[in-house]
């Protein structure tokens, strides 16, 4: 599977955080460190088993949405493939040569989210049955709401009553609680991203890697101007041409990102970072961690499966 660096992404708005599990089936002991299916406190859910509590989440909300009178679709997951291109650097050098920056992955994506049936299911609703509809599974922001506050400050809120809501009250046993230490846990990166990517160590390898890059053939400040000028590289291309010209770039962006230590050194600084932004929001990243691994066990009961 490929892996990209988590500490940022190309706009910081899009925040993605390194998530760690600490347990599987039950919750840890404080004394043990270790829950079941074999993974110790720190070790995070694989992109496989989060696919399957997403699947999960998708059966019960078809439930419920039946319950209320309609038909629903499991919707398209992001598949584990997929998620290898997330990220600030791109490291796996496998990935990159099959995939690129998953560029075709994402068109596949697109097109499976156009074809969803849901949409077209919608669509032959009356106005007033559409929604009715959206109420239904997204719930009513005229109604009551939740909120939380997020550590880099604004509130976000979400309808309390729908079919998502209620799926993921089953899944992860209390869904107030749930909405607001996931939104803790998902907006770390705005306290911490700044100033590691001031890090002086940081600033170093990065610079070995614009070097190697541009040894390449690729003249490149940081990974972030890959991505910006991808779409310009590739326009007008045939979808095969296309694909060549991501391929070679990110396997070349891979590859200097090992070789430069820029990958290495960002997953440190991640850690390290990330630790420190972590201290005075403990308590909800605790029960975030516990809530994420109690719900598998409850999708792998739902789905009758196992990632």
């Amino acid at each position: 599977m490929g892996r990209a660096l988590t500490f940022a992404s190309t706009c910081l708005a899009t925040v993605v955080v390194t998530l760690t599990a600490a347990g599987c089936t039950t919750e840890v002991d404080a004394d043990s460190g270790a829950g079941t299916h074999g993974r110790s406190q720190g070790q995070e859910l694989t992109d496989a088993e989060q696919i399957l509590v997403q699947r999960a989440e998708e059966l019960l909300v078809k439930k419920c949405m039946e319950r209320k009178g309609f038909s629903y679709w499991v919707g398209p997951t992001t598949s584990v493939e997929e998620r290898g291109g997330y990220g600030y650097v791109l490291d796996d050098v496998g990935w990159a040569k099959k995939y690129g920056y998953g560029g075709q992955l994402e068109k596949e994506a697109v097109k499976a989210r156009l074809n969803d049936p849901n949409l077209a299911y919608i669509e032959k609703l009356s106005p007033a049955e559409a929604v009715r509809y959206d109420k239904a599974l997204a719930g009513d922001e005229s109604g009551p709401t939740l909120s939380a506050e997020l550590p880099g400050g604004g509130t976000v809120r979400t309808p309390r009553d729908s079919c998502r809501a209620d799926a993921k009250d089953q899944l992860y046993g209390d869904f107030e609680t749930w909405f607001r230490v996931k939104k803790t846990a998902e907006n770390l990166t705005p306290l911490f991203v700044p100033d590691l990517l001031r890090d002086k160590r940081l600033v170093k390898a990065l610079r070995v890697w614009a070097t190697c890059m541009r040894e390449a053939g690729h003249p490149y400040a940081d990974p972030p101007e890959v991505r910006a000028e991808l779409e310009e590289l590739t326009e007008g291309l045939s979808s095969e041409e296309a694909h060549s010209t991501e391929v070679e770039l990110a396997t070349t962006e891979a590859i200097c990102a090992t070789e430069s230590s820029l990958a290495d050194t960002a997953r440190t600084l991640e850690r390290e970072y990330r630790d420190k932004a972590l201290r005075q929001y403990d308590d909800d990243f605790a029960a975030y961690q516990r809530m994420e691994v109690a719900a598998l066990p409850r999708a792998e009961d739902i789905t009758g499966s196992h990632a």
